[in-house]
């Protein structure tokens, strides 16, 4: 009887969250897929299946393959510099200063504001006629350069606001991959007089490596999705900076094509899926190799 009653109970507690999940995540996930077979469009009459038509148009588009390059692009840089500068931020935080928490505190505010809003900030600042950046840069005798229209620039500016953003999410990850080493650690490396650079290569970045794997997966698989910036900074539809997302929303709302939309967005979560599960696998080595340490 007490088992049948602890069941009920569980699955009272637990039912509600299940039925959240499968309405907001398994049944608009299946939908898409379901979509993604059909010539379903924003307007006109009832969907018809049209097979894997869908995806035929899209390995065929030369669009398609052209954001692909552009978006994986994004995610090797971006991700990249913000690893590095994040990681530097983490080492010369490390140990207590006067001023330490404002100092902290400062260099978090980028990641905690609103992505689009940031994009309309920063379109604002690197204007070619009138942006803060460029009145600086005149002053400085460096010339103007058109960061929003120039064919070379535009998709670094993109790049350079995503690494003011989210440079602050690698340092504080890596800043508590740091804490977390114990200094006995140190001290007897020092004992043994290695030097600074051993004592990184062999210590600091080992015992960091999977925290900061984890860090890498969360942000390459945020990266990959990349539409705030781009919208609000160049516009969906700029073929410089058009990314995968913001080819899928041109597709379903410009063109009204949710059909072929679908299909888009299930080749994108494959992308994602696929890097996600690639880290995942590093990570978990990474884990192993240090159990065994």
């Amino acid at each position: 009887m007490r088992t049948e009653g602890g069941g009920a109970l569980r699955w009272a507690l637990v039912g509600p969250t299940l039925l959240l999940l499968v309405a907001f995540n398994v049944f608009p996930l299946a939908y898409n897929v379901f979509l993604s077979f059909t010539n379903a469009e924003l307007v006109g009459e009832g969907a018809r299946s049209v097979g894997g038509a869908n995806y035929a148009r899209v390995f065929d588009d030369p669009l398609f393959a052209a954001a692909l390059r552009r978006t994986a692009l994004f995610v090797v840089v971006a991700v990249g510099v913000e690893l590095v500068i994040g990681f530097g931020l983490a080492l010369a935080l490390k140990r207590d200063f006067r001023g330490k928490a404002f100092v902290l505190t400062t260099l978090l505010v980028p990641m905690m504001l609103s992505p689009a809003v940031m994009g309309l900030y920063w379109s604002l600042i690197l204007n070619g006629n009138y942006g803060l950046l460029n009145q600086v840069l005149a002053g400085l005798g460096l010339g103007e350069p058109q960061w929003l229209t120039d064919r070379d620039l535009k998709f670094w500016s993109i790049v350079l606001v995503d690494v003011w953003m989210w440079t602050p999410f690698m340092m504080l990850i890596a800043l508590a991959g740091l804490s977390s080493i114990p200094p006995s650690i140190y001290e007897a490396a020092a004992i043994d007089r290695a030097g600074a650079w051993t004592t990184f290569r062999r210590i600091t970045l080992p015992l960091c490596a999977p925290l900061l794997g984890l860090a890498v997966l969360l942000r390459a698989t945020d990266a990959l999705k990349q539409f705030d910036l781009v919208m609000a900074i160049t516009g969906p539809n700029d073929g410089g900076t058009q990314t995968l997302s913001a080819l899928l929303y041109q597709i379903v709302f410009r063109d009204g094509k949710v059909g072929l939309g679908s299909a888009y967005a299930i080749l994108v979560l494959v992308v994602v899926m696929a890097l996600a599960t690639v880290f995942t696998r590093y990570v978990d080595r990474l884990r192993g190799a240090e159990a065994v340490r």
